[in-house]
């Protein structure tokens, strides 16, 4: 919904599939200067221009590197519900329930749903992995398992970005807390900071009107430099 929301509003948007994930490839390794290099390749050869880089979760921590190691291929950042900081939550039970799925028995996702065990919110997201035609998840389990600490530490590079990022949480969410606001500062020169009311972790999903409007805003926003339509990749 946002990516075509975006769209609709005159941009070029290209929504990505991170390393491991969905339609993209398969790797042994899965670390954010990896992560930061495959958008960077994407840009470059998708677009061939400064982008607008959207993030959340893991993908924001990618994107958070991105600007970091390649300053000059984002124009702009949007970073959901994420810090650049090192955190002790691990998605290695989302893993294991993935896992545990005898994907050859199931033959519904209804059955899939049952076999997960997991929350509404949580199991509805992983199912949207799932590919019951080739009895599958569209993710590289064993190589995000083994990666699970990298995935939730941050690299310190001591690199700046300079541009205009926007970090943007939900307010019921745990996951950037108000002491994260001055490591972002010292990575983010020009950090803006907002929260989506009644939004958890993943507040794209719970709140997307409010998520769009708050993004759109941002993006359109007149800043030293107008770029209505800079290409986005979200």
């Amino acid at each position: 919904m946002i990516a075509r929301r975006l769209a609709d509003e005159g941009r070029q948007v290209i929504a990505v599939d991170m390393r491991n994930h969905g339609a993209s490839p398969w790797y042994p390794d899965h670390n954010y200067f990896a992560m930061a290099q495959d958008l960077a390749e994407v840009i470059e050869d998708k677009l061939g221009s400064r982008a607008d880089v959207i993030g959340h979760s893991m993908g924001g921590k990618a994107a958070m590197m991105l600007a970091l190691t390649r300053p000059e291929l984002v124009q702009r950042l949007v970073v959901a519900d994420i810090a650049p900081v090192t955190y002790t939550h691990s998605h290695i039970a989302s893993i294991d329930a993935m896992k545990a799925v005898d994907l050859q028995a199931v033959t519904t996702r209804a059955e899939a749903a049952a076999a997960l065990n997991m929350d509404t919110a949580t199991t509805n997201l992983l199912l949207q992995s799932l590919d019951m035609a080739n009895h599958r998840w569209k993710l590289n389990l064993d190589t995000l398992g083994r990666e699970i600490k990298t995935i939730a530490g941050f690299p310190q590079t001591g690199l700046q970005y300079h541009g205009h990022a926007l970090f943007l949480r939900g307010a019921e969410s745990d996951y950037v807390q108000p002491e994260h606001r001055e490591t972002i500062r010292t990575m983010f020169t020009r950090p803006h900071f907002a929260k989506i009311p009644g939004a958890g972790h993943w507040l794209q999903a719970e709140k997307p009107a409010e998520f769009f409007t708050a993004v759109s805003a941002y993006l359109c926003k007149d800043f030293e430099v107008e770029h209505p339509r800079t290409p986005a990749l979200a």
